[in-house]
């Protein structure tokens, strides 16, 4: 028996409601490897994680929550950038291993996420808040930096150079009408950064119109 003036003892492990949030996030995985994002369900869910429906409903407001901060997790390690001397070369990196992934099983929930997010706007703003937003603040800010070094064009919009870079994933991945293979892989980032280069070589290149001649 411990004193009162003895600190009470330590529980060993991650506390119970941390192990608990993680049996759902795993139990959801689990799932959606022969589910589809429509078919999955609450109750499903609760059962495979061992939990009640109150447990999950602590932290996430509907299935769809559930869902996307299960593909975050699992997408972040791969969608993160990796450090690199070179603007084109981490980005380059980072594409190849999005488009590997979203060949498989993260490419088919992204795809029913967004179709989804069709009727239902709210899984829509989930997916841009908790996913889409946070991936595409780490590409600007990188695309941001490609710019002042005077690796990219320095004139051309962030916003803009990020959708140019990743739209054409989303629009195979969505469409459908050509593959997300490794020719792609590598076509992609050396012809859309080549692009965007060049505006920054040629600014370069150009005299400065204020000196005197």
């Amino acid at each position: 028996m411990t004193s009162p003036s003895e600190p009470a003892p330590r529980t060993r492990g991650r506390p119970r409601s941390e192990v608990a949030r993680q049996a759902i996030l795993d139990a959801t995985k689990t799932l959606l490897e022969t589910a589809t994002v429509r078919e999955l369900t609450i109750e499903a869910i609760a059962k495979k994680a061992g939990v009640g429906k109150s447990t999950i409903y602590r932290w996430w407001p509907s299935k769809a929550a559930i869902v996307i901060d299960t593909f975050f997790e699992s997408m972040a390690p791969l969608t993160s950038f990796s450090p690199s001397e070179s603007v084109s070369d981490a980005i380059s990196q980072q594409i190849g291993r999005l488009i590997e992934s979203y060949r498989g099983r993260s490419g088919r929930i992204v795809a029913e996420i967004i179709a989804e997010g069709q009727t239902d706007p709210e899984v829509l703003a989930d997916f841009r808040e908790h996913y889409l937003l946070r991936r595409r603040a780490a590409a600007r800010e990188l695309v941001e930096h490609g710019k002042t070094t005077g690796e990219l064009d320095p004139h051309f919009d962030s916003d803009l150079m990020c959708d140019l870079i990743y739209g054409s994933i989303y629009y195979r991945l969505l469409v459908g009408h050509l593959p997300l293979d490794d020719a792609f892989a590598q076509m992609l980032p050396q012809q859309m950064l080549s692009a965007l280069q060049r505006g920054a070589s040629d600014t370069a290149s150009q005299p400065d119109s204020s000196s005197p001649s």
